[in-house]
């Protein structure tokens, strides 16, 4: 059985509720046939719901961006795993960078969100990579083993059959800037290992690890051939139909 190839595309904080049903209905009418893809759209928060109800039955996921690790309380602003799972949505995206390193999220707190979101059965999108300095002092592979251990840790085997990886580089992501496809397949190629140490070679072969990081029409051929590379997590290019679907038809 090959890894699934997954075609998400993350709106961040874009759209309002008319235009994210205008981009939907764009999308189920020009999707077609994905074959074997997947695809998966994480609409901002309050839309999730609306969005999930449109892509019932159809050939599209939805998930919710962000989520708080605890069931309930006072958490002003905070989204609970349970009213993500009853806004309709499958998925969740764990670890953005921009969840990290604008809103101070630690490996701790993206742990506690992968166990919450096992406890209420959701699956977890785990984004993990570098800074631009990072990368540049080559401590990718001590960032990644840091980020990746934390991240998981007490994750059972059985549970990482369902958590999806996406490896964004940060210093790529809405900076127009790249990875090349042999530099993500690098990343990639690293995380696999990593994740051979911790579970064994069958999950970790298994493991769906995605790219993101200014994914666009015009690059995403090379970065899909790639071996380790099953699928990408899209931003920029997620906003608009015309480009997501050239991205999804690939």
């Amino acid at each position: 059985m090959g890894r699934r190839e997954i075609f998400a595309g993350n709106w961040k904080m874009y759209k309002t509720y008319l235009e994210a049903e205008k981009l939907v209905k764009e999308l189920l009418s020009g999707l077609g046939s994905a074959g074997k893809k997947e695809v998966i759209i994480f609409p901002p928060a309050p839309f999730a719901r609306h969005c999930a109800d449109m892509c019932k039955g159809t050939a599209i996921d939805v998930g919710m961006q962000n989520m708080y690790f605890e069931d309930e309380g006072a958490f002003t602003g905070e989204v609970s795993p349970a009213m993500v799972k009853d806004a309709g949505c499958r998925y969740i995206l764990i670890g953005h960078s921009e969840r990290r390193h604008v809103f101070g999220e630690t490996d701790d707190d993206v742990n506690k969100k992968i166990k919450a979101a096992f406890k209420h059965g959701l699956e977890p999108v785990l984004c993990v990579g570098e800074l631009l300095e990072e990368r540049e002092k080559s401590i990718t592979d001590t960032v990644l083993k840091r980020q990746m251990e934390g991240a998981l840790k007490d994750i059972t085997a059985v549970q990482m059959e369902k958590v999806v990886i996406a490896y964004e580089p940060v210093w790529a992501i809405g900076t127009g800037k790249v990875a090349t496809p042999e530099i993500a397949e690098e990343a990639h190629a690293m995380i696999r290992g990593l994740l051979k140490g911790i579970y064994g070679t069958k999950i970790a072969d298994s493991v769906s690890i995605l790219y993101g990081g200014s994914v666009k029409p015009d690059n995403i051929k090379g970065l899909f051939s790639m071996e380790n590379i099953d699928g990408v997590l899209v931003g920029g290019a997620s906003l608009k139909s015309d480009s997501f679907l050239d991205i999804v038809h690939v």
